[in-house]
């Protein structure tokens, strides 16, 4: 087991007003997830990473990892990789529908921009080759000088990591139908291969001509005769799996929570990069004392002892979709907003969810969610400017003309505040229209009513801000937060990709125990932060 730091390099340590502790409940991440992986010329092992806009190189030998495109750089949601003769790394761009090109001087040029879902990549023969994963996707060839491309197969349901076999043909797994098949690089029919397994999403070839192949839903790493179809389970690990990549004879997969695992033989792996948060987004509290974190695709429980728990995730039966806002509903029930556009009442345990909001028109960059005294749900939609309670199925809106509104919650009288982030401020929303409680701020997001004082994750000045609601006066409780954009970078926007996600942002969300503590989605470290009052 490697000691592993954190992805995150922050201007400065966390400092604290006096009589508050910090302690983390999760360890930071060292990757923003780990999709796309490829073998390198020098070796190493380098892994796309669609929600960090970041490509690093990770030696497998020593855990060491070094950033080869950046968050903030020219490349934007990377999910697949591939290199070519002369060493250049070609990326498809997931979310931007694009396939970029970095040169081994470290230049970026966008080779196509026109390929929605552009996923699946690999070079066959000095030839590309990529597909789209999404419902109606295209297996196409590509000129890397930029001319037309080639369309090999069309009207695919979201094929998905590509690879040339030895007989010379393209392998591509189909996630809509649940098998591998092949075609011709020159043309000619598609034929089907193996079925029924548990959704594959990516092949690779070992040194006896099998098929290697990640299973998404079941977690399975699966052997595949081409010829005849027989297959064998390598090792099964957590559902999530995403591709994966051999170094010599020695064989490596990834996983969404970031997780890079070498498949030792035998049913043994060793892990080499540990499971960790891609954010987190919003947090909620239980009755019992239970937090509860929201990760996008995967949504967990966290107690003392057991740490995180998967209660669902993008493949679990039931799941509402990527999950960025929740509250807490009583008895092992959530509602959450989803960047699909939907506020839904979930209960992971029976496998269940009912929309409330959203179904025939999805909302538009839904963001924090909350519960009123009564029960009424009110929610953020930043895409509109707007603050919604939900009502018969659809949103009606409290409040318009918001500067991208984030956060909500309410005050024991049941007055619901806002925070705008756009703004800098939070405001009172309701039937007197739109009041300012709080001003001054950078960048608020995930917003806390406790007695009569209002906590703020100002993700912009990075701290962490008290206000006591009577008098206005504030507390900095803590600075130097590990949450929101890196130092001095300006994020790209992720535009995501129905049926999987709608747009993706940035949320800290906080919310607080029974006993005082108070929790915080630390997003650029991919740590869940937990803040405690001496006395």
């Amino acid at each position: 087991m490697f000691t592993h730091g954190s992805r995150h390099v922050g201007a400065a340590s966390t400092t604290l007003a006096r009589g508050w502790s910090l302690e983390r409940l999760t360890p930071p991440s060292r990757l923003f997830g780990a999709n796309g992986l490829r073998t390198g010329p020098d070796g190493r092992v380098y892994v796309a990473q669609v929600a960090g806009s970041q490509i690093s190189a990770l030696d497998v030998d020593t855990g060491a990892l070094e950033t080869v495109s950046a968050q903030g750089a020219a490349i934007v949601a990377p999910d697949d990789l591939a290199f070519d003769a002369r060493g250049d790394l070609y990326a498809t761009e997931y979310y931007d529908g694009r396939v970029s090109v970095r040169g081994a001087d470290g230049t970026t040029r966008v080779l196509r921009d026109d390929l929605p879902g552009a996923n699946g990549i690999t070079f066959h023969q000095g030839r590309l080759f990529i597909d789209e994963c999404r419902i109606g996707g295209r297996l196409l060839e590509l000129d890397p000088g930029g001319g037309a491309p080639r369309v090999l197969v069309e009207n695919l349901p979201m094929p998905n990591a590509l690879e040339a076999g030895p007989d010379g043909k393209l392998y591509y797994p189909v996630l809509g139908t649940n098998d591998i098949w092949r075609i011709d690089p020159d043309g000619g029919e598609p034929e089907r291969v193996a079925g029924d397994l548990g959704v594959p999403d990516a092949v690779k070839f070992d040194a006896e001509g099998h098929i290697i192949s990640t299973q998404v839903a079941t977690g399975e790493v699966l052997r595949i005769d081409p010829r005849s179809g027989d297959r064998t389970v390598l090792a099964t690990l957590a559902p999530g799996l995403d591709n994966l990549t051999f170094v010599g004879d020695r064989l490596f997969v990834s996983g969404f929570t970031g997780t890079v695992t070498e498949i030792l033989g035998g049913g043994r792996t060793r892990e080499v990069l540990p499971s960790g948060l891609t954010w987190p987004l919003d947090l909620t509290t239980g009755a019992d004392g239970t937090l509860y974190v929201s990760d996008g695709t995967y949504f967990y429980s966290h107690t003392p002892g057991a740490g995180l728990q998967v209660l669902g995730m993008l493949f679990s039966p039931g799941w509402p979709g990527y999950i960025r806002g929740v509250a807490a509903a009583g008895d092992g029930e959530f509602v959450v907003a989803t960047s699909n556009g939907q506020i839904a009442r979930w209960r992971p345990a029976s496998g269940e969810h009912e929309v409330l909001a959203g179904e025939t028109e999805p909302l538009d960059q839904l963001y924090g969610v909350a519960i009123a005294p009564g029960g009424g749900v009110v929610a953020a939609e930043l895409g509109t400017g707007r603050v919604l309670a939900v009502e018969g199925g659809t949103g009606t809106a409290l409040a318009s003309g918001l500067d991208r509104p984030m956060g909500v919650a309410f005050t024991a009288d049941g007055a619901c505040l806002v925070s705008e982030s756009g703004a800098g401020r939070v405001v009172s929303v309701g039937g007197s229209g739109v009041d300012t409680v709080v001003d001054g701020l950078e960048a608020p997001q995930g917003i806390l009513v406790r007695g009569g004082r209002l906590l703020i994750v100002d993700a912009g000045a990075k701290s962490l801000v008290e206000v006591d609601l009577a008098t206005k006066a504030r507390t900095v409780i803590a600075r130097d937060l590990p949450v929101g954009a890196p130092p001095g970078v300006d994020l790209k926007p992720l535009k995501g990709l129905p049926p999987f996600t709608g747009p993706q942002g940035l949320f800290a969300g906080i919310t607080a125990g029974a006993d005082g503590t108070v929790y915080v989605s630390g997003d650029a470290e991919g740590s869940v932060l937990a803040f405690r009052k001496a006395g």
